[in-house]
């Protein structure tokens, strides 16, 4: 059984989740207005690891007898000066979760909920993910500034990613 504060917190983090999806979604249709589909794929793409993130933690607090409060979900930004500004902002924002994870594990552990702090470690774990891939696309968009066929390959490349839920933890 989750205690209120972290259920409460828990609660916080799906809406958190959630935002990120629509930020993603804001920025996916910057990259399209923008003539950057390949762009604009990537962020869709990671608006729906955002969706399954809440999910994930939706799911989490039912099965440990909790009740579900959404909240209002704050809309995002729209426009951004380039796509490394969009890069910059989408670094910053994952760290920023990063630290709301954190925060919940700290919580977890200060509440001495063992199972939602091991829930949370898939998360941690992520957020390793998360930030690195950030970071790597920033830095490459950095390098190749100023030139519009490096772009243009950078674009085509980030056109194939797709969605892949994670495996069912303990399937073989």
């Amino acid at each position: 059984m989750l205690t209120d504060k972290v259920e409460k917190a828990l609660n916080g983090q799906i809406n958190a989740e959630l935002y990120s999806a629509y930020l993603y979604l804001a920025m996916a249709a910057h990259f399209e207005q923008g003539d950057l589909p390949g762009f604009a794929n990537w962020m869709r793409v990671q608006a729906q690891e955002e969706q399954f993130h809440a999910m994930k933690i939706y799911d989490f607090i039912l099965e440990r007898g909790g009740k579900i409060v959404l909240s209002a979900i704050e809309a995002p930004a729209s426009t951004w000066k380039s796509p490394v500004d969009v890069l910059k902002a989408t670094l910053e924002h994952e760290q920023k979760v990063t630290g709301l994870i954190n925060d919940l594990v700290y919580l977890a552990r200060d509440q001495k909920d063992n199972a939602t702090e091991i829930f949370l470690q898939w998360f941690v774990n992520e957020q390793v993910e998360e930030e690195d891939s950030a970071s790597k696309i920033l830095g490459q968009l950095k390098m190749i500034e100023g030139s519009p066929q490096a772009l243009f390959l950078l674009d085509r490349e980030l056109g194939q990613r797709i969605f892949t839920p994670p495996a069912a933890e303990g399937a073989a």
